[in-house]
């Protein structure tokens, strides 16, 4: 497959995902529901009826009728089906996007036109009748068309996602960027996990389930939401929303980050340690409200820990960690002590959970969290005075392309 094809083909599984979204948004009744990969692309179960949909992205294509040929046949066959009885009753649609060519298929399409153009092909010279093979009249076949809705005039690629996004922000009442980082990366990752459900029923979600799989409290990496995004585009979106100000507040920050044991260097670490203490404080002489950040290092062990906070300390610089002497209690006091020009300490490393917890709710001022995960989250703070983020990453090295 050449690269342009490669593209072509994933923008085709991004339509189909995201009008699979839409179909559930559109739902009237949070006990409706659709169905990934059925009897097409997208079931719509409804109280009364269950539409099949075929979805088809072609946007460098012309329309012919071929391109739906297949499609058709495989709806007549399936409504065959349902006239033995063996099968329910369901209605047929295929939408579809297309460069051009749209003048070719007169939407009102009579008996005579779905048999020569729809239903009849030749295979190794040999002319066959799909209907005629299935054994269907007249009449069979006018209450197919009856059942049958074609769509060739279907929204572009970047209308059909702006539409999924308002129809998030509607529903949640909520910003662009929430509705596409939060409730959108959410929702292509649950579709996709239904579409690779091998067993039927698990392949099944009521409007209900899905608002309430996709309302979570962190913004998850993703696979697919990160290729349709671009990894440097993710990055600078997250950066923009949340690490970038002109004027920085003498705000109590608090940066939580996960280490991956099996690529951990110290090096990283102090990197990623450098950048949020460069960034994120201000301990200038003239500076009236002098502060520094917080940081707890999930997933290091305790060994790892000492040897890395005695690396800075031979590095002149200078952190606290609530302890002031060997063998001495964690201190609040001494760990919410102010960092200023003439004590010369640039940040403040937080050993535990627990001495987070009590930090966090020791401060008086405005605070704000920024959990970095790479597993589940592991430090929850629901406090609807504190900012709280929580972003998964892959690899703790990404921190510093966000921060």
């Amino acid at each position: 497959m050449t690269d342009r094809s490669a593209v072509n083909t994933i923008r085709g599984y991004f339509y189909q995902f995201d009008l699979t979204i839409l179909s559930i948004l559109k739902l009237e009744s949070l006990d409706h529901a659709i169905e990934v990969e059925c009897v097409e692309d997208i079931d719509i179960h409804t109280a009364d009826d269950i539409t099949a949909t075929q979805c088809k992205y072609y946007a460098k294509t012309e329309y012919n009728h071929s391109v739906i040929k297949d499609a058709i046949k495989h709806m007549l066959s399936h409504f065959k089906e349902t006239l033995l009885g063996s099968k329910p009753k369901v209605l047929y649609s295929i939408y579809g996007h297309y460069l051009s060519g749209h003048e070719k298929l007169n939407l009102e399409i009579d008996i005579e036109f779905l048999k020569k153009n729809f239903l009849t092909y030749t295979l190794k010279d040999i002319k066959y009748y799909h209907h005629r093979d299935l054994k269907l009249s007249d009449s069979d076949l006018s209450e197919f068309l009856r059942r049958l809705t074609i769509n060739i005039n279907a929204e572009a690629f970047d209308v059909q996602f702006q539409n999924v996004i308002e129809s998030l922000q509607n529903q949640f009442k909520t910003t662009k960027f929430t509705a596409e980082y939060f409730f959108y990366n959410n929702a292509l990752s649950i579709i996709r996990s239904l579409a690779i459900q091998e067993i039927k029923e698990k392949r099944l979600i009521t409007k209900k389930d899905f608002l309430e799989k996709i309302n979570t409290s962190s913004i998850l990496f993703n696979e697919w939401f990160i290729q349709k995004k671009g990894m440097e585009a993710h990055f600078s979106r997250l950066r923009k929303e949340y690490f970038t100000e002109l004027n920085i507040s003498p705000f109590e920050r608090f940066f939580l980050i996960e280490i991956e044991n099996s690529s951990y260097m110290r090096y990283e670490i102090k990197n990623i340690l450098f950048e949020i203490s460069r960034k994120w404080s201000k301990l200038s002489r003239r500076e009236p409200n002098p502060f520094c950040p917080y940081v707890y290092i999930q997933g290091l062990a305790h060994d790892e820990l000492v040897s890395l906070k005695g690396e800075l300390a031979i590095e002149n610089f200078k952190i606290i960690d609530g302890h002031d002497f060997n063998g001495a209690q964690f201190s609040i006091q001494s760990m919410i002590s102010s960092a200023t020009y003439g004590n010369g300490i640039k940040l403040k490393i937080i050993n535990t959970l627990d001495n987070l917890q009590q930090v966090i709710e020791n401060i008086n001022k405005t605070r704000r969290i920024y959990q970095f995960h790479i597993n589940d989250y592991y430090f929850d703070y629901n406090n609807p005075s504190v900012q709280h983020i929580k972003i998964q990453l892959k690899k703790h090295s990404d921190i510093n392309s966000i921060i």
